[in-house]
């Protein structure tokens, strides 16, 4: 007799699997196989920038304090107070709200955050609302702690949140929406006109159902914001608003799993949720944040990230070109490191299959919620990358 050594969930959660980890592995694969100055791989987000010279100085200061007894040790379940006392007050004049070391908590990064955040909040059966395209392990995120992640479409001009769909959506088990913004996949920037009418819109379903439903902003792109856009504010437009992130993309510290929250003081009982925040981040297994990453951190917070934008807007806008050349229909992302396009004939495992073929990974959009009829490319690559992939591109489109 044959006997599962998994659960019944997990089967499933991995015969759906990461489609995005899926084509990074068949990169792998084709490297071998062609060498890896012929594959041109657009597939996996991975910031590949170096870290700022700051991150290289904490660096050698931390070093130099190896031999004081627990540096690498323990700290508050939450992050060191100094460390969320210099978080607070660069967050504070990010989101133009004064925020206190209380009102912050550091963890292993923003997965291990929102995963904090959904097992702090939600009950069996709560729902959780996304605007479509969305990053695919946001639903596994909420399954991880009994919600039910709940899909809407969003505006196909410009991939905006279309508040009225997500007020239609809205039940008396819906406990929170996430934000992207700028957004993975699509690339897109919300307004602070949109923002607003989805702050409205919930407070309105809050009082309706009898308890808030939060906005949770996951903003790791935040910096990457083209053309002069500013990214707007979250916490002002609502009480029941939190910010989650990390320092991933900006500094280049992916792996090193720095992330962070950041709870509106106008919440009411804000001081009950963060407290149910820090029992989680210990009783899931994070117990902390990583000791170096918070000293890479404070090293780094208020460092410019112009130099990165300089780089991410060259590769955008040859991106742009080639595509453009070969015949691809796209928005022009506002914001993050990702394309967009539109699968000819609306296909967009065919035409990820044929880029395959001509040795040009991408990922179908299907990964993205379901989404249907574009695939996602990621410009956090070098530039001879961008440049050689022409061929690639125009050949697949031919079919």
């Amino acid at each position: 007799m044959s006997v599962s050594v998994i659960s019944a969930a997990m089967e499933q959660n991995l015969s759906q699997g990461s489609l995005i980890r899926r084509m990074f592995e068949a990169g792998i694969e084709l490297r071998k196989t062609y060498g890896a100055d012929a594959v041109c791989d657009f597939s996996l987000g991975n910031p590949d920038l170096a870290p700022p010279a700051e991150a290289a100085q904490a660096m050698k200061e931390l070093a130099a304090r190896m031999s004081e007894p627990a540096i690498l040790g323990y700290m508050p379940n939450g992050g060191f107070a100094w460390a969320r006392e210099k978080l607070a007050a660069w967050l504070s004049k990010q989101q133009k709200t004064p925020l206190e070391a209380r009102h912050v908590m550091l963890g292993c990064g923003a997965a291990g955050v929102m995963n904090a955040f959904f097992h702090t909040v939600l009950e069996p059966g709560d729902e959780v609302l996304v605007s479509a395209p969305f990053f695919g392990e946001y639903r596994f995120y909420g399954q991880n702690h009994g919600g039910i992640l709940k899909s809407v479409p969003c505006r196909r001009d410009d991939f905006g949140p279309d508040a009225a769909a997500l007020e239609a959506a809205v039940t008396p088990r819906t406990r929170a929406l996430i934000v992207n913004s700028p957004n993975n996949p699509s690339g897109a920037v919300y307004s602070e006109e949109d923002l607003k009418a989805l702050a409205a819109m919930l407070e309105g379903a809050s009082r309706r159902i009898g308890r808030p439903i939060y906005l949770i902003s996951d903003e790791p792109y935040r910096f990457l914001a083209y053309d002069g856009i500013e990214v707007p504010a979250v916490l002002p437009l609502y009480d029941h608003a939190v910010i989650i992130s990390s320092f991933a993309k900006n500094y280049g510290l992916a792996g090193e799993r720095v992330g962070y929250i950041a709870l509106n003081p106008a919440m009411e009982q804000a001081g009950v949720l963060m407290d149910g925040l820090i029992f989680s981040n210990r009783v899931l297994g994070f117990v902390n944040p990583p000791v170096v990453g918070q000293y890479l951190m404070a090293g780094c917070l208020g460092t410019s990230t112009e130099k990165a934008l300089a780089v991410y807007t060259k590769r955008r806008n040859t991106l742009a070109a080639i595509l453009a050349d070969a015949g691809y229909e796209y928005v022009l992302p506002k914001g993050s490191f990702y394309f967009f396009p539109k699968a000819p004939g609306g296909d967009d495992n065919a035409i990820v299959e044929r880029l395959t073929q001509n040795l040009v990974l991408a990922v179908p959009s299907s990964g993205f919620g379901g989404y249907p009829g574009h695939f996602r490319l990621s410009f956090a690559v070098e530039d001879a990358v961008i440049e050689r992939s022409a061929e690639g591109f125009r050949k697949a489109l031919r079919g």
